[in-house]
């Protein structure tokens, strides 16, 4: 019996991952990291529902439709993250635990990608250790989703 459904959810161009910036974002496409993560929620007791987008209209409305279906989420919204106010605020109304996951580090790159408008809605924020930040997000979700101090828990 599965402990409930676990958002992932991806934004611009990293439909290209394994194609786009190797250097940047590695030789992993975006199914070897989705079915990472399925596997590792899995042998954690979740389930795991997985979408990308190109569309910011597209992921607010995924946002929306997990309210309530889901019991957490790991986000990549790629270059949304930095200017998206429709994201933030769909993530304001989403009430469980939200991990915000990059690749690379936003912080050590250009200066418009020091900025995220996820940050303040998401429980944390997981970015810089290549395909390990999204193993990273699924302990850390994981740890929040069975923490006694979880409301949903």
């Amino acid at each position: 019996m599965s402990a409930g459904i676990v958002l992932l959810l991806h934004g611009p161009n990293l439909n290209l991952l394994g194609q786009r910036e190797p250097e940047v974002y590695g030789n992993a496409t975006l199914a070897d990291h989705e079915t990472r993560v399925a596997s590792l929620l899995k042998s954690a007791g979740y389930e795991c529902v997985t979408h990308q987008s190109n569309s910011e209209g597209d992921i607010v409305d995924r946002i929306h439709a997990a309210r309530g279906n889901t019991v957490g989420m790991i986000l990549n919204s790629g270059a949304f993250t930095h200017y998206s106010w429709a994201l933030h605020d769909a993530l304001r109304l989403y009430a469980a635990p939200i991990i915000e996951v990059h690749l690379s580090n936003p912080g050590s790159r250009e200066e418009f990608r020091h900025t995220s408008v996820v940050a303040p809605v998401a429980a944390g924020t997981v970015a810089g250790f290549g395909g390990l930040s999204y193993d990273i997000a699924v302990q850390a979700l994981t740890a929040l989703l069975t923490s006694p101090r979880n409301p949903t828990a």
